[in-house]
C-alpha cells in the first residue's frame, strides 16, 4: 500500500498496491506449491487491490484511509461499495499479512512474550495448534482462522470469506487462509493436511512483531 499524492494541495490519497512476496514462488515449497503462490499472490490478491481501488473511487474521503482504517469503520462506508470495499479491503488486509507470516525454513514454535501468553491462553502449544487447526477445518466454505486479541485476551477465531476481526473490534496479528485457492492444487479437499503443512512454513519473528504491535 503506498500513499500518493493527488495535486498541488490536495489532501493524500491511498493507492493500494499488492506488496511484494517476500520470497520466491517455490520458497515454502513442499508445503506450499510454487503455482499456488504465484496464482495466489499476483492473481487472487492482485484483484483485491483492483477492485478495492476501483470501488473507491470518487469517495475522497474514503481514499485517505489506510485499509485497517478502512474496514474498522466498515459499517460507515456508504451502502453501494460497502460489500467491495468488505470483501477487497478484507482480501488485501489479510494477504499483506499472510505473506509476512511465512517464510523459507519457518516453523518450529515461538518463543518469548508470545510463547508463554500462547501457553497462558491455551494450555500449551500444542493445544493452540490443534485449536487453530479445528477453527480452520470447521469454517464451512471459504475463510480464515484467526489468532487476535479481543477485549485484551487471546482468543481463537474464525471468519468467512475476507472477513477480518478488525470489522468488529478485534486485532488479529496470525492467520491461516482456508480458502481453497489457497491449497487445492496441490491438496484437493484435503484441507487438514494442508494446515498441518502450513505450520512449517511459519515465520515466527514476524508473528511476534505482530503480537508486540496487536498487545499495544
Amino acid at each position: 500500500m503506498t500513499a500518493t499524492s493527488t495535486g498541488q494541495g490536495a489532501a493524500p490519497q491511498m493507492t493500494f498496491t499488492v506488496p511484494p512476496l517476500p520470497y520466491a514462488f517455490d520458497a515454502l515449497e513442499p508445503y506450499i506449491d510454487a503455482k499456488t503462490m504465484e496464482i495466489h499472490h499476483d492473481k487472487h490478491h492482485g484483484a483485491y487491490v483492483t477492485n478495492l481501488n476501483k470501488a473507491l473511487e470518487g469517495h475522497a474521503d474514503l481514499q485517505k484511509l489506510s485499509v485497517e482504517e478502512l474496514l474498522a469503520q466498515i459499517n460507515k462506508v456508504p451502502d453501494a461499495i460497502r460489500a467491495a470495499v468488505r470483501n477487497n479491503g478484507g482480501g488485501h488486509m489479510n494477504h499483506s499479512m499472510f505473506w509476512k507470516i511465512m517464510k523459507k525454513g519457518g516453523g518450529g514454535e515461538p518463543g518469548g512474550e508470545l510463547g508463554k501468553a500462547i501457553s497462558a491462553a491455551f494450555g500449551s502449544f500444542a493445544d493452540f495448534k490443534t485449536k487453530i487447526n479445528d477453527a480452520g477445518v470447521k469454517r464451512f466454505g471459504s475463510g480464515w482462522a484467526w489468532l487476535l486479541f479481543r477485549d485484551g485476551k487471546l482468543v481463537i477465531e474464525s471468519t468467512a470469506n475476507q472477513d477480518n476481526p478488525i470489522m468488529d473490534g478485534g486485532k488479529a496479528f496470525f492467520g491461516v487462509d482456508v480458502w481453497e485457492h489457497a491449497y487445492y492444487l496441490k491438496y484437493q479437499n484435503r484441507r487438514p493436511e494442508y494446515l498441518e503443512a502450513w505450520w512449517n512454513t511459519i515465520n515466527w519473528a514476524q508473528v511476534e512483531e505482530n503480537f508486540a504491535h496487536a498487545k499495544k
